[in-house]
């Protein structure tokens, strides 16, 4: 089996560019949305989006790789680098403190060139207490195969080979200088979605390449717009982790990469409308909060506060009477009564009827 790496032209990749420059126009129209809708936003709430929205990546970036951390402990850590004031929830192990770590740097120096220190400070950064890496802030120097598989002894199947460890560093000099030279020479979409799968064809780390394939895929975006994107690439992607690892197989045996342009464009414009969405329920919540919060009872804020904190999509199904005493510690009396009182206002909608009774929030009519 040949890879992308092994074939004579690599790596010039080749691609349609008239199949991505509506998506191209697309992106760059959205921009101008994203960036209009943040206007809307005073400074707490796009303060703590910025916190929410890099807590979050840091998660799902995470979660893609089948490792789950703790939301809370990830907050807290980039609420520190924010200088703000962090509650009794402190990180409660160093792949907390790393994943944030990474999100927090490229986010604030999105704009610098890329490196092999700057790469090599990143995977110190994924790795932050993992003990069986041997090579860690450095590239790997195995000399058995780096390869992608799954399964067991014979069973086993290779779903990726890249190139051999003596060979990465001359690799990535070729990658960073051409990652470096292609800032204003490439259409955004087009150079976020080469970095990505140049990048982990070479393979370059032990461990964390495809965190730090979507860092650089972040990194080229946000240098194409001037400032951070704030787009929700990682969430999106671990959505449907199974469509995302096979675009990636589709596309490591050839150079002409339309179809992953395509996937991966496709991807980009769904976080940024997800992104939008986002800013628009907070600007939602709080016109709803200045609206209803001087009529509720504490335990009726604490749980719309905590029906907030659901995001967009709110609970699963929606907010049911036992959610209602479980989130306020009411009695199940008291809680039919504030949940009637709660629609009465205006902060909750129902739908359903008597157990099947579910509740969402009020929110139509309250958009930018």
């Amino acid at each position: 089996m040949t890879w992308n790496w092994q074939q004579p032209n690599w790596p010039q990749f080749t691609y349609d560019s008239e199949a991505i420059k509506p998506l191209e126009a697309t992106f760059l129209s959205e921009s101008g949305t994203l960036k209009g809708a943040l206007k809307y936003l005073n400074s707490a709430d796009k303060e703590q989006l910025i916190i929410d929205h890099l807590a979050q990546e840091a998660l799902k970036t995470t979660e893609i790789e089948g490792e789950y951390l703790n939301r809370e402990s990830v907050q807290s850590s980039i609420r520190q680098h924010f200088g703000l004031v962090v509650g009794p929830k402190k990180a409660s192990n160093p792949k907390e403190q790393g994943i944030a770590d990474l999100l927090i740097n490229l986010y604030r120096h999105f704009d610098n060139s890329l490196s092999n220190e700057s790469l090599w400070g990143w995977h110190k950064m994924v790795c932050m207490g993992l003990s069986d890496i041997e090579s860690v802030g450095s590239y790997r120097t195995h000399i058995e195969p780096m390869q992608i598989v799954s399964g067991m002894g014979f069973k086993q199947k290779v779903y990726f080979e890249a190139p051999p460890s003596k060979n990465i560093f001359q690799q990535m000099e070729k990658f960073i200088e051409w990652f470096n030279a292609t800032t204003n020479s490439l259409s955004a979409l087009t150079r976020a979605g080469i970095a990505h799968l140049y990048f982990v064809s070479i393979h370059p780390f032990e461990d964390g390449n495809g965190r730090i394939a979507r860092a650089i895929a972040e990194k080229a975006l946000s240098q194409h717009l001037g400032s951070p994107t704030l787009i929700a690439l990682s969430h999106i992607i671990s959505l449907n982790r199974a469509a995302y690892y096979e675009a990636l197989e589709k596309n490591n045996q050839t150079l002409e990469i339309t179809d992953w342009l395509i996937y991966f464009s496709n991807t980009i414009l769904q976080a940024q409308k997800y992104s939008i969405r986002l800013i628009d329920f907070l600007i939602q919540k709080t016109k709803l909060l200045d609206i209803v919060k001087d009529k509720l009872k504490p335990r009726q804020l604490k749980v719309l506060l905590r029906m907030f904190r659901e995001g967009p999509d709110g609970f699963k199904g929606g907010l049911s009477a036992d959610n209602y005493i479980n989130i306020s510690g009411a009695s199940r009396a008291t809680a039919t009564r504030d949940l009637q009182e709660l629609v009465e206002k205006k902060a909750l909608i129902s739908s359903g009827q008597l157990k099947g009774t579910r509740y969402h929030l009020q929110l139509s009519g309250l958009s930018i």
